[in-house]
């Protein structure tokens, strides 16, 4: 996105989530070259564990739950299902009966997905370009863990 269709962008994701507080934003980071090597052969791996930490306490809070990813992020090298891997955590780290559904979207098709896609590109291009002012935009409405290895 241009610098003006992020700032687009930015203010009307402030007022949506200003208008609906039932709404969170959420975003994760890791400098992937602090990560272990032997983590990094698997990216899938780091990917379903900065998702759990990222949202599995807020899955928690509700019985069921509708997770929509894009199908480009789900990786076979592992073998170990993103799904399986939250429900389990969901069931036996959190100790509550949360139902977790996965459905793959396509993005193209998604518009909750373009969404995510685009705040993804806000976060992006403020720890790889240094442009900080569109994620300091969004500084009330979004909940941005950083991992450290």
């Amino acid at each position: 996105m241009s610098s003006g269709a992020r700032d687009d962008f930015v203010a009307r994701a402030v007022k949506l989530h200003q208008q609906h507080t039932d709404i969170g934003f959420f975003a994760v980071v890791v400098n992937k070259q602090n990560v272990q090597a032997h983590i990094r052969k698997d990216p899938n791996l780091l990917y379903n564990y900065m998702i759990k930490l990222l949202l599995v306490k807020e899955m928690a809070k509700h019985p069921d739950v509708l997770l929509v990813p894009d199908p480009r992020t789900i990786k076979l090298e592992s073998g170990n299902s993103m799904h399986d891997y939250l429900q389990t955590n969901l069931w036996f780290t959190e100790r509550v009966p949360t139902v977790l559904t996965t459905k793959p979207r396509d993005s193209k098709k998604t518009l909750a997905l373009q969404f995510a896609d685009m705040l993804s590109g806000v976060v992006q291009s403020h720890f790889e370009d240094g442009n900080v002012d569109h994620l300091n935009g969004l500084a009330g409405s979004i909940c941005l863990k950083r991992l450290f290895f």
